[in-house]
């Protein structure tokens, strides 16, 4: 593990070499390729040092934060057209990745809370630096209050674990089973706020909205994933009592997503209506790890990687549009067949993908949290049903108002998309679609 990160370490110089930023790129590209051939076996625990581990959830995760920030760098060709502090980008979007990688991959209780705040700090860089909205600032300080406040109860939980038993490797702890409430409660309520849960999903909206493309896509793709990978790792030891009131946690999701789909047509914003489509998915994610079974673990872990694909790819899509229209609102943005069919046909199968249409990930993901959910009470199938069906709604709802109807008066000059930007959409709908044929190794781990 440690030959990918000295691989990233020495990819920062690269980043203050002038016009070099497609050679960035390639090596990202290139240590993909190498990671995903060179790890000896992740369906155990493999590659294991005293700090570093990979098993099959760090495998996957991993894999989708290099992608995601590959596509990072190609989405925001403007930046590098303007000359606005490229440099500086390239090696905020490094730094940001080597801190997921070791968030991912590190085996120490106190080291991943440390890595899991760290990725904080690239990520306000993004919103506050190369944010285009005059309200970033108190975007930041959203996303910076609403974490902090959850994570600080973390740390205790932590320090309380290595007092108690001495060692803070994860995989000893699931040896132990610690049957006390508080830890439960401060363990998992900061990977709850980061999911993130309703109630304390309002930073979510705010930083999407703010954010720049590149924010957007990693806040989407890689930031929500962290508190559904710490669910993951936190429960195994703590599964006594969360048995005893996973019942809170599921009710305030399904209950949260499915008023968060209706609250989905109310909006005019086409980056807020995609942020909301994220919490009504991440709300089934939760709902599948607390029920812990083998449905739920399989469904989660396959939604978090299919909704990252999916909900980035449609935040370059609403980009694209942005950089047209100079404007995100559904009422200007209307008839936009007329001007781009071709990027018309890539906003439709997004948007299937995101309905959970087949084949994509997504739908693997939903039946098998569909699955799990019902089988832990038959009467959360009316809230999944009126979840799924407003998934539809509101994706057709989007797709209709933006493609359909007469376009904005204003608009004398166009010019329809670029092959950077069918490349880039291709990279996201391409595995999301691709990786429903190659599964079956996932249940083998699980």
């Amino acid at each position: 593990m440690m030959k990918f990160l000295f691989m990233m370490i020495f990819m920062i110089p690269l980043c203050f070499m002038k016009n070099m930023f497609w050679l960035v790129q390639m090596m990202l590209f290139f240590m993909l390729f190498l990671f995903f051939n060179l790890s000896l076996n992740i369906l155990c625990f493999s590659n294991m040092s005293y700090m570093f581990y990979c098993d099959i959830i760090s495998f996957g995760l991993i894999l989708l934060s290099i992608w995601i920030c590959c596509l990072m760098i190609m989405a925001s060709e403007s930046l590098f057209k303007l000359g606005f502090y490229v440099n500086f980008f390239m090696f905020n979007v490094i730094f940001l990745l080597i801190m997921l990688y070791l968030t991912f991959s590190v085996s120490n209780l106190l080291l991943f809370y440390f890595f899991f705040e760290a990725s904080l700090i690239p990520t306000l860089l993004l919103i506050i630096g190369w944010g285009y909205q005059p309200e970033r600032i108190q975007a930041g300080m959203y996303l910076l209050f609403y974490t902090l406040f959850g994570s600080l109860p973390l740390l205790m939980g932590i320090i309380y674990i290595f007092n108690d038993l001495n060692t803070m490797m994860a995989y000893f702890l699931k040896f132990f089973n610690m049957n006390i409430y508080m830890l439960y409660i401060s363990m998992i309520f900061a990977f709850l706020v980061k999911m993130p849960m309703y109630f304390v999903h309002l930073w979510l909206p705010k930083a999407h909205v703010e954010a720049p493309v590149s924010g957007s896509m990693i806040l989407a793709g890689i930031m929500l994933k962290l508190g559904g990978y710490g669910l993951l790792r936190v429960l195994v030891f703590l599964q006594e009592v969360n048995l005893k009131l996973n019942y809170i946690w599921i009710i305030i999701s399904l209950v949260g997503g499915l008023f968060i789909s209706m609250k989905c047509f109310c909006q005019i914003d086409m980056k807020s209506l995609i942020a909301y489509s994220s919490v009504a998915h991440m709300s089934m994610v939760i709902g599948g790890i607390m029920v812990m079974n083998y449905w739920g673990f399989i469904g989660s872990y396959i939604l978090m990687i299919s909704h990252g694909l999916c909900s980035s790819g449609m935040f370059c899509l609403a980009n694209i549009n942005y950089e047209r229209l100079h404007s995100r609102s559904l009422y200007i943005n209307k008839g936009m067949m007329n001007f781009m069919p071709s990027m018309s046909l890539w906003w439709f199968l997004l948007l299937s993908s995101n309905m959970a249409a087949p084949p994509s990930l997504n739908l693997l993901g939903e039946i098998s949290l569909i699955n799990s959910l019902v089988s832990w009470s038959n009467i959360s199938m009316i809230l999944l049903m009126m979840i799924s069906f407003f998934s539809a709604g509101y994706s057709l709802y989007l797709y209709s108002y933006i493609q359909h109807g007469k376009y904005f008066q204003g608009l004398y000059s166009f010019y329809v998309g670029l092959s950077r930007e069918y490349l880039l959409l291709f990279l996201h709908w391409f595995p999301l679609n691709i990786l429903i044929f190659k599964v079956e190794f996932i249940s083998v781990w699980f």
